[in-house]
């Protein structure tokens, strides 16, 4: 299945759960790194892990960051750590969760703080 992704800005997208295969197709597509805003677990023992997407982004040469945060609320360090990840990881950047939207809500909050760059 082909990868689906939004782009929220020049050098951001957003996309729903990533498999290791994903991984590999968002290295294809241009992407430099990834953002897993997904808790381990929320969808049960089938979802792939955090550690798991990790090794394919090493695998697919990509940067790789884990800030797990809730559907619901993004606490104001979560926020803070986005706008550092969108500051310091290479670009673009692939950042995802369940559906995408978590990400997109936490991207918006972060790129309020100030400069992405």
């Amino acid at each position: 299945m082909a990868l689906s992704f939004a782009w929220l800005s020049q050098d951001f997208a957003t996309a729903p759960q990533l498999t290791a295969d994903d991984v590999k197709q968002a290295a294809a597509a241009g992407f430099r790194s990834v953002i897993n805003n997904r808790p381990d677990f929320e969808a049960g023992p089938a979802q792939p892990t955090a550690d798991a997407i990790e090794q394919a982004a090493a695998a697919a040469g990509l940067a790789y960051a884990f800030l797990p945060v809730q559907s619901a609320y993004q606490t104001p360090a979560e926020i803070a750590r986005m706008h550092q990840l969108l500051r310091e990881l290479p670009k673009p950047i692939l950042g995802f969760c369940r559906s995408g939207a978590r990400t997109s809500n936490l991207f918006h909050a972060a790129r309020a703080l100030g400069s992405e760059r």
